[in-house]
C-alpha cells in the first residue's frame, strides 16, 4: 500500500502530510494546463502507488468527461488521454451528481456503471472516484484504480480526499490564470488590430450628397441600423460600400463594440477558415498557438465581409452554418465557441450570376440578401459631385496646408461630365493629386489627372452646373435656417468650410432675402 503499515500512527500522518505538501507545492507552481497536466501524470504515482490514476474535467456543452491525464502501469489501456464519457450512467456522473466519494470494491465480478466494462478488460479490481470540488462547484473527479479487490483502507481514502482537492484548487488556479493570459492577449490583439484600423482614414463626411438616390441610401441605413439584421451592400468599386456598412455600425447599438472587416478576395484560399473561425495550437503545420479567428474579434460588434463573392465556395458552407447556429469551432478543435455577430457583407458582383455558374451558393445568399441596399454609382449622382469635390478640397486643404479654396469653373464642369469608373475613391484621388499640384488660391484639374474623357456618358450641361450648386446651398441654408456654422449649420450639411460657402455665397450672390 502507501507506506509500510509497521510504522506508527504518528510518523503515517507525518509522511501522509509530507507528501500532501509536496504534491501541493508542485501542482501550485504550475501556470498552464499542459504543465499541470505533466505534473500530476509524473508525481502520482509517486505518491499514490495505485495502477491506474485519472483525472477527469467535465464539461456542460457535451454533458460529458474527458480525460486530461492518465497514469497507469496496465499493460491493456481502454481510457486514455482526451477519452470522452457521457454523464449519464457513469461512476463520474454519479459522483458529479452526488458531490460524493464511489468505490466499487469488485469490478471483476459486480461492474456498476458504464466505464466499468473498460476497466474490467483493463484487469483492475477495484476502482475509487473521488469528486474534486471548488466552492460549490464539482469541477471533475480523481479516478483510482487497483488490481487489488475489496475495500481500501479508511485512510488511504481521506488522504485521496485531501488530494482530490488539492488538485481541484490547482486547476481552478490554472483556469483563472490561463483566462487572465486570455483576456490579456485578446487586449493586446484587439490593440493592435484597432491601431492598424487608425493608420486608415475612415471619412464620413465622404458620405454627403443631396441627390435623391443618396438619400434613399441613407433613409435604407437609418432605418435597418438600430436592428440585428444581416445587410447586403451591393454596388460598383469606389461607391463607399465599406463607409456605408461602418455607418451601420455607429449608428447601431453595438457602436461600442468592434467593427471588424474582412476582405474575403484577399484571405488565402488554404487559410480561409483560420482567418475566420481562428485555429488551436498545432491545428496545421506552422500554427505554433492558438489565434481567434475575425467572427470572434467581432464578438458582440460587427463583422464586414467585404467582396463576398470572392470566398472560396468550401469556405461557404462553413461561413453558413456560423450564421445558421451561432457557434464557431476553431480549426483543430471539436468544441464550439458562442458569438454574437451582427453580419454586414458587400460585394461589386452579381452574385445571381455567380450562383447560376455554381460559385456562390444560394443558401448563403438569401441568409445574407435579408435587407439588401444598392449604393448608386457617381455617374447617377452628378448633383453630388459639386458637394464631394467641395469636402475633399477642405479636407485636403488641410492636411496638406493648401491656399486652394475655390474649384475654377471649367474644371467643374469637366468634373461632372467625367464618367467616373473608380467612382467617389477616384474623385477622392483626382483631387487629392490636384490638391497637390495646387499653387495659387483657385485650383485647376488637368485633363491628364482624368483617366477618360466620358464622351460616352450622359452628363449634366455645363450651362446648368452653376444652378445646381447655387440650388443646393439655398437647399441647405433653408433646411438650417440660414444657420451657417456649427453642426447645425449650412457648411456641416455641405461638407464645408464656414469660410468657404461664405466665399461661395459671394460668389452667386446669395443674400438672405433671396430665399
Amino acid at each position: 500500500m502507501i507506506v509500510d503499515m509497521t510504522h506508527s500512527t504518528d510518523h503515517l500522518a507525518r509522511y501522509f502530510y509530507q507528501t500532501l505538501l509536496e504534491v501541493t507545492n508542485i501542482l501550485n507552481s504550475q501556470r498552464n494546463s499542459e504543465g499541470l497536466w505533466k505534473a500530476i501524470t509524473g508525481h502520482i504515482k509517486k505518491v499514490i502507488p495505485w495502477e491506474r490514476a485519472g483525472i477527469t474535467l467535465y464539461h456542460s456543452d457535451i454533458d460529458a468527461f474527458r480525460f486530461y491525464a492518465v497514469e497507469t502501469s496496465m499493460s491493456v489501456v481502454k481510457l486514455k488521454c482526451d477519452a470522452i464519457i457521457p454523464r449519464e450512467g457513469s461512476a463520474m456522473g454519479w459522483v458529479y451528481n452526488h458531490r460524493r466519494l464511489h468505490v466499487r470494491p469488485n469490478i471483476q465480478q459486480n461492474p456498476v456503471f458504464l466505464e466499468d466494462a473498460f476497466y474490467h478488460e483493463e484487469g483492475l479490481g477495484r476502482m475509487i472516484n473521488i469528486p474534486m470540488i471548488v466552492g460549490d462547484n464539482c469541477i471533475g473527479s480523481l479516478n483510482i484504480g487497483s488490481v487489488e479487490s475489496g475495500d481500501p483502507d479508511p485512510e488511504n481514502v481521506l488522504f485521496l480526499r485531501q488530494v482530490a482537492t488539492q488538485i481541484a484548487f490547482a486547476i481552478d488556479h490554472v483556469r483563472a490564470y490561463e483566462q487572465i493570459n486570455h483576456l490579456k492577449e485578446q487586449l493586446t490583439r484587439e490593440n493592435a488590430y484597432l491601431l492598424e484600423e487608425i493608420k486608415v482614414t475612415y471619412d464620413f463626411g465622404a458620405m454627403v450628397g443631396n441627390s435623391q438616390k443618396f438619400k434613399n441610401v441613407l433613409d435604407l441605413a437609418q432605418a435597418v441600423a438600430p436592428t440585428t439584421t444581416s445587410v447586403l451592400i451591393m454596388g460598383e468599386t469606389g461607391t463607399g460600400k465599406e463607409l456605408l456598412a461602418r455607418l451601420l455600425h455607429e449608428l447601431s447599438p453595438r457602436n461600442l463594440k468592434p467593427f471588424v472587416r474582412v476582405n474575403c478576395a484577399a484571405l488565402p484560399s488554404g487559410l480561409v477558415e483560420s482567418e475566420l473561425f481562428g485555429h488551436e495550437k498545432g491545428a496545421f503545420t506552422g500554427a505554433e498557438n492558438g489565434r481567434p479567428g475575425k467572427f470572434e474579434l467581432a464578438n458582440g460588434g460587427t463583422l464586414f465581409l467585404d467582396e463576398i463573392g470572392e470566398m472560396p465556395i468550401e469556405a461557404q458552407a462553413k461561413l453558413l452554418r456560423v450564421l445558421q447556429d451561432g457557434i464557431v469551432e476553431r480549426v483543430g478543435s471539436i468544441e464550439g465557441k458562442a458569438v454574437d455577430v451582427r453580419i454586414i457583407a458587400a460585394t461589386n458582383s452579381d452574385l445571381s450570376k455567380a450562383i447560376a455558374e455554381g460559385r456562390f451558393r444560394s443558401d448563403l445568399y438569401y441568409r445574407l440578401h435579408v435587407f439588401p441596399i444598392v449604393v448608386p454609382p457617381l455617374r447617377e449622382r452628378l448633383h453630388d459631385i459639386p458637394l464631394l469635390v467641395r469636402h475633399f478640397m477642405e479636407k485636403n486643404r488641410l492636411q496638406f496646408r493648401r491656399n486652394c479654396q475655390e474649384i475654377d469653373d471649367r474644371s467643374m464642369e469637366m468634373l461632372v461630365q467625367y464618367p467616373w469608373p473608380g467612382n467617389v475613391r477616384e474623385l477622392k484621388n483626382v483631387i487629392e493629386r490636384a490638391m497637390i499640384l495646387c499653387q495659387s488660391s483657385v485650383m485647376h484639374v488637368e485633363d491628364s489627372l482624368l483617366q477618360s474623357t466620358g464622351n460616352d456618358m450622359d452628363a449634366m450641361p455645363p450651362t446648368q452646373l452653376k444652378d445646381v450648386e447655387r440650388t443646393r446651398i439655398l437647399q441647405a441654408l433653408a433646411a438650417c435656417e440660414w444657420r451657417i456654422d456649427g453642426p447645425l449649420g449650412a457648411a456641416k450639411h455641405l461638407g464645408l468650410h464656414p469660410s468657404t460657402l461664405r466665399s461661395r455665397l459671394k460668389k452667386f450672390g446669395i443674400k438672405r432675402h433671396s430665399e
